[in-house]
């Protein structure tokens, strides 16, 4: 019998339909109440027909009192509209949001690429986010998560971006000026918008088409706190790492691929290529959900699809003086409600893996 129950918010948009699908497959969590907004009154079948377990729930407006009583609440809502909600949710219960309210430390960093009220940051919910160092031995996130009850979801670019570079700012093999991130997104990852043109099926198949472009993507300064982190420093040290920032939707549902890639630090170019790899491998190393490849194998989308995990690789571009590292993620998964539930997993003192999976779904 399931121990925690469950509520999720924003349950008819694609994280909150993927949390869903998670949360009813774990063996220790139970969803007895979904909200939504347009769909409200409507069964959850209607939007979610790959759940049938829970077909049946009744599709609740999304205020404090229909979220209350639950030991768990997900909160799968567009940027701005968790913040204040939360403040009114039961201080007792853990709280996962998806969306950005709670993610920045910085105010400055919320008010230039968001705007509006800015919300106190949560614990950040990446287990695997390199800290810093302790002895030789690498601090992470996950030590923070336990017993939590508020958790932020990391941006799927940012996670992306995060697994791909992060061992390499961690033993400085790269110039922090200049770090290039060129991403290509699945259209999942522009939510379930049906009003835009470029989302519907006749506008985007065959087509790839860049976007947030010129240093105004929302998940800049998310990417720059965790580069921060990586390199053992808080929050004000982002501005230390410049990011140019390139995401492009592409013709496939869900997935991101991240190609980022830096100039050589001195001691980069000290090391030989073996010894970059290595720094990939000890890393990773011991992570249940980061598969480092076989060298010389690149990642790719299709092979992560469903599941949790994110595979990464890295290359040395000797002739440009650039190392190159990438990594391959399920957007809606690894990158937003996989990676939340791996997090209450860790708060709430399960098994990290319990419920996901790193086992991916081919063709």
């Amino acid at each position: 019998m399931a121990h925690y129950t469950v509520a999720v918010a924003g349950a008819t948009g694609y994280a909150g339909g993927e949390a869903l699908r998670i949360l009813a497959a774990h063996p220790e969590f139970e969803p007895v109440r979904v909200t939504g907004h347009s769909s409200i009154g409507h069964r959850l079948g209607e939007y979610m027909p790959h759940i049938p377990p829970l077909a049946d729930m009744v599709v609740e407006d999304t205020t404090p009192e229909s979220l209350s009583g639950c030991d768990v609440v997900v909160l799968a809502l567009p940027h701005g509209a968790s913040g204040a909600l939360a403040e009114r949710l039961d201080p007792e219960c853990v709280v996962v949001d998806l969306g950005a309210d709670h993610r920045l430390e910085r105010r400055e960093a919320w008010d230039r690429f968001y705007g509006g009220d800015f919300h106190t940051a949560w614990t950040y919910g990446m287990p695997e986010l390199i800290v810093g160092e302790d002895h030789g031995a690498y601090r992470r996130q996950r030590e923070h998560l336990a017993g939590v009850t508020r958790i932020a979801g990391p941006g799927c670019n940012v996670t992306a971006t995060t697994l791909a570079m992060q061992p390499g700012i961690a033993q400085d093999l790269i110039e922090r000026h200049g770090v290039v991130a060129d991403l290509a997104v699945g259209y999942s990852g522009a939510g379930r918008k049906t009003g835009r043109m470029n989302l519907l099926a006749a506008e985007a198949f065959g087509s790839a088409q860049p976007y947030g472009v010129g240093g105004v993507h929302r998940h800049i300064p998310e990417i720059l706190q965790n580069f921060a982190h990586a390199a053992g420093l808080d929050a004000s040290h982002a501005a230390d790492f410049t990011l140019g920032f390139t995401p492009m939707l592409v013709p496939m549902a869900r997935g991101i691929l991240a190609c980022v890639s830096a100039e050589l630090s001195d001691r980069g170019k000290a090391l030989n290529d073996a010894d970059i790899r290595h720094a990939w491998v000890e890393a990773y190393d011991g992570q249940r959900f980061i598969n480092v490849l076989p060298e010389g194998v690149m990642p790719a989308t299709a092979n992560v699809l469903g599941s949790n995990a994110a595979d990464v690789q890295v290359a040395v571009d000797r002739p440009a003086g650039r190392l190159l590292a990438f990594a391959a993620i399920d957007n809606l998964n690894r990158g937003t409600a996989g990676q939340a539930v791996q997090s209450l997993n860790v708060a709430l003192g399960l098994p990290e893996d319990e419920g996901l999976t790193t086992i991916g779904v081919a063709p």
